[in-house]
């Protein structure tokens, strides 16, 4: 008879504002050709986007991004990249229904944007890491002022990363899971 292990299958959101990286983060990580539910930008999201800071984006995730990370036979990290416009906030509830928690993602030359998502988990009690994207500018600044900026608790890991790069968005989802076995651990 044949040693079966049982599978844990961890779901993480991968979250932000528009034009953070969420598609790049799941797309840099899927061993699997992700699920991207990206469609062109019309002339509809004129206004309603703002594309100053990525004028080179022409396109925007309308429903969700879908990728897999087969860690061992009994460990599967299913991603899930969140919409980041609040027209599409309303998949956000089914989307972290039974997730481990998220990486929010923050563009520092936008940290406005990355608002309502870090409002999202703290409401729900959902543990989250920040992930500071390396965009132009993102380095002259140091944890502090990223935690002064956006009024984290203390316990809240920040992590500077790539979302183009795997090893740096794999460092930022090994944060979160220890982060929530810490949360764990402590409310237990």
């Amino acid at each position: 008879m044949r040693d079966r292990r049982e599978l844990y299958p961890l779901k993480i959101l991968v979250a932000g504002g528009f034009g953070v990286g969420k598609t790049t983060f799941v797309r840099s990580l899927s061993e699997i050709p992700p699920l991207l539910t990206e469609q062109a930008m019309t002339s509809a999201s004129v206004g309603v986007d703002d594309t100053v800071a990525v004028p080179d984006k022409t396109t925007t995730t309308v429903a969700m991004d879908f990728g897999r990370i087969t860690v061992d036979e009994s460990l599967i990290l299913y991603l899930f990249g969140t919409p980041g416009q609040s027209r599409f906030w309303f998949m956000w509830d089914e989307l972290a229904r039974g997730s481990v928690g998220a990486v929010v993602l923050v563009d520092l030359r936008r940290v406005d944007e990355c608002f309502p998502a870090i409002d999202y988990f703290e409401d729900r009690r959902i543990p989250y890491v920040i992930g500071v994207n390396r965009f132009p500018g993102s380095d002259a600044h140091s944890e502090d002022d990223v935690r002064d900026a956006l009024a984290l608790a203390p316990e809240t890991p920040v992590l500077w990363m790539d979302a183009r790069e795997a090893d740096s968005s794999l460092r930022s989802l090994v944060a979160l899971v220890e982060h929530a076995l810490s949360r764990t651990a402590v409310a237990g």
